[in-house]
C-alpha cells in the first residue's frame, strides 16, 4: 500500500513560485560574486521545470536562493520570490523552518553527505513526519516504510533498520527522495540528484521523480548540466549562463526551435550513439565568466562563435520569440537568424581554407 500525504492547499490564482529580478551576490577578498545577476521566471502548479547550464553557471545558487539554504554572513540578496501568494525571500531561518520540508522541500547531489550516517534511515525518513506533522514515533516508523515502498526499496522493513552505508548509491538517493515528499510538499527541487549514478541508475531516479510528482500533484525543478537529462523529464527549460537566465521555453519548443547559441552549443555537446568509434566530442571553448568582474556586454560573447560588436558592447535583453510568447531569449544574433547563418557560413569556408 502507498500512501499519499498531501499538504495543505491555498488555492490561489496564479503561479506556484514567482521570481522577480533575484539577485545573490557572495562578498570575497576578491570582490563581489555575482551568483545569480537578475532571475525572474515562474513555475506553475504541478508543472516540472528543467534548469541547465555549465558548472558555474548559477544553478545550485539559484534553487538554494529560492530554498532560503545561504550562508548567514557575506551574502547580498534582492529581489522577490513569492511562493503561493506569500513572500518568502526575506524570512528568517526560523520562520522557514515552517516551510523547508512541509511545502517545499530539497534533494542535494549527493546523499552520502546529505544523509546522517549516524542515524538509520528510517529515523530520518520519520523525523519530518515527526516533526512537522506531530506523529507518534511509531506511526512515523509505518509511514517511513511506506514511503520507502513508494520509491521502490525493496524489503522496507528491513532496509528501515540500516545506515547509509550499508546501501548502494542508487537506494541512498531513493531515501533522500523519501524524505523529501514525506509530509507533501507542493515544490521539490532536486539538484543534480544523478550526477554519482550509472546511466541505469540515472534512468530509474528519473522515472521514479515523474512518477511521484504526478501522483502527488507536485512542481518539481530540475537542476542539471544535461540538456538529455530534462528532454523527456520537464515540460519548460530554462537555460542559465554566468548567473542569468539566457533562453526559457516549454521543452518542445526549446529543443524545436532554440535561439540561444550557448543553448545550441549545449546540445551539441551531447554524445551521440550514432556517431562513429572514436568521434571527438564537441566541446564549448574558452572558459566560463569571472562572475567577480563579468565580460561587458553578452557575457557568453568571449566564447561565442557568431559574436560580433553589438554582442561584446551591449547586453541583450530577454525578449519573446514572435511564434511563442512563453519561448524568451537573450541574443541580439540568435540561431536561424541571417547574421546567424553568415557568420555560420564565413566560418565553415574559413576551415575549409585552413583544412
Amino acid at each position: 500500500m502507498s500512501i499519499r500525504i498531501q499538504a495543505t492547499s491555498r488555492d490561489l490564482e496564479g503561479p506556484l513560485l514567482a521570481l522577480e529580478d533575484l539577485r545573490t551576490y557572495f562578498r570575497t577578498p576578491r570582490g563581489v560574486v555575482r551568483a545569480v545577476d537578475g532571475v525572474s521566471l515562474t513555475i506553475e502548479r504541478g508543472r516540472a521545470l528543467g534548469i541547465v547550464g555549465e558548472s558555474g553557471s548559477g544553478k545550485t545558487i539559484l534553487s538554494r536562493s529560492i530554498m532560503g539554504l545561504l550562508p548567514t554572513r557575506g551574502v547580498i540578496r534582492s529581489g522577490s520570490v513569492r511562493f503561493e501568494g506569500r513572500e518568502i525571500g526575506g524570512l528568517s531561518r526560523r520562520a522557514m523552518r515552517d516551510v523547508w520540508g512541509k511545502e517545499m522541500a530539497m534533494i542535494f547531489q549527493d546523499p552520502m553527505t546529505s544523509l546522517n550516517p549516524l542515524m538509520k534511515v528510517g529515523a530520518q525518513i520519520a523525523e519530518p513526519l515527526r516533526l512537522h506533522l506531530g506523529m507518534n514515533k511509531s506511526d512515523a516508523l509505518a509511514t517511513a516504510e511506506r514511503l520507502m515502498q513508494d520509491v521502490r526499496i525493496p524489503a522496507p522493513a528491513r532496509r528501515l533498520h540500516q545506515y547509509p552505508h550499508e546501501m548502494s548509491g542508487g537506494m541512498r538517493q531513493r531515501i533522500m527522495i523519501a524524505i523529501a515528499i514525506a509530509c507533501g510538499p507542493t515544490l521539490l527541487l532536486a539538484d543534480e540528484p544523478t550526477t554519482a549514478l550509472d546511466v541505469t541508475v540515472q534512468a530509474q531516479i528519473l522515472d521514479l521523480l515523474g512518477e511521484q510528482r504526478r501522483e502527488r500533484n507536485m512542481s518539481l525543478v530540475l537542476v542539471t548540466h544535461d540538456l538529455g537529462v530534462v528532454a523527456g523529464h520537464t515540460d519548460d527549460i530554462g537555460v542559465m549562463y554566468g548567473g542569468k537566465l539566457v533562453e526559457m521555453a516549454p521543452t518542445a519548443e526549446l529543443f524545436a526551435n532554440m535561439k540561444m547559441p550557448y543553448t545550441e552549443a549545449l546540445l551539441q555537446s551531447i554524445p551521440k550513439l550514432d556517431d562513429a568509434s572514436h568521434t571527438r566530442l564537441n566541446v564549448i571553448g574558452g572558459r566560463p565568466p569571472d562572475l567577480v568582474n563579468p565580460p561587458q556586454g553578452c557575457r557568453f560573447s568571449p566564447r561565442c562563435p557568431y559574436a560580433q560588436d553589438r554582442c561584446r558592447d551591449e547586453e541583450p535583453p530577454l525578449i519573446a520569440t514572435a511564434e511563442d510568447p512563453r519561448h524568451t531569449y537573450a541574443c541580439w544574433y540568435p540561431v536561424g537568424s541571417p547574421e546567424y547563418h553568415e557568420t555560420k557560413a564565413r566560418r565553415q569556408r574559413e576551415a575549409e581554407v585552413i583544412a
